[in-house]
């Protein structure tokens, strides 16, 4: 129901290659799966080859969202998934797998964490 693109913000061919795997979810995932954008090691800002205007473009012109994020730090890591999470629930109207029952409430909260500046989403 949900596919996570990532890129290393550090290595420009790993972007490039974010749009083939745009053709193939086009191509080979059910129509209307939730797609999410994110360049993984903002917290390696002196590295970067991809610029945040280049990813913010890409994910204008396929329509979902972005999030740039560091696994190693942890930042951004929570807010992109409970973001999937939150569109997934949106837009199966909270139903859960294999049942017509909504369940009375999500779950997700919004992050009490300060903003990050990696968070673009």
């Amino acid at each position: 129901m949900g596919i996570i693109l990532v890129y290393d913000i550090t290595d420009e061919k790993s972007f490039e290659n974010i749009q083939n795997w745009m053709k193939s979810i086009k191509e080979n995932a059910s129509a209307g799966v939730e797609r999410l954008l994110l360049g993984n090691k903002c917290d390696m800002e002196a590295k970067r080859q991809v610029q945040r205007e280049q990813a913010e473009k890409l994910a204008r012109e396929h329509r979902i969202r972005f999030f740039e994020t560091s696994a190693k730090s942890s930042v951004n890591v929570d807010e992109a998934f409970s973001s999937l999470a939150r569109d997934i629930l949106l837009k199966t109207g909270g139903r859960r797998s294999g049942t017509n029952s909504k369940p009375s409430s999500t779950g997700l909260k919004t992050s009490d964490k300060k903003k990050n500046k990696c968070l673009l989403g």
